[in-house]
């Protein structure tokens, strides 16, 4: 009975982690997988929605193209995800 407390508290500890760290982490790393991949020409979708085409990358900023001679400057952690080739053409047609 001395024990319950103490099995208590580390199966609540190994519940958290379980349920939300290990999760947490494994995401990060996969954002962090897209975000090294990133390169010029990949189609992009921003966090507030903005969709365009990586023009320039420089340090923690991208450079995309959301429309003809239309570039915006934002950083990389504002990149939600990548799109597969031709999206936004197929968006736009």
């Amino acid at each position: 009975m001395e024990f319950f407390p103490l099995l208590f508290l580390l199966f609540l500890f190994a519940l958290l982690y379980f349920t939300t760290i290990r999760p947490q982490q494994k995401r990060q790393k996969e954002i962090n997988a897209m975000l090294d991949a990133l390169e010029k020409g990949d189609e992009i979708s921003t966090a507030g929605g903005i969709l365009g085409k990586v023009r320039n990358i420089k340090g923690p900023y991208v450079a995309i193209e959301v429309s003809e001679n239309v570039t915006f400057k934002i950083q990389k952690t504002a990149i939600a995800n990548t799109l597969p080739k031709g999206t936004i053409d197929s968006i736009n047609s």
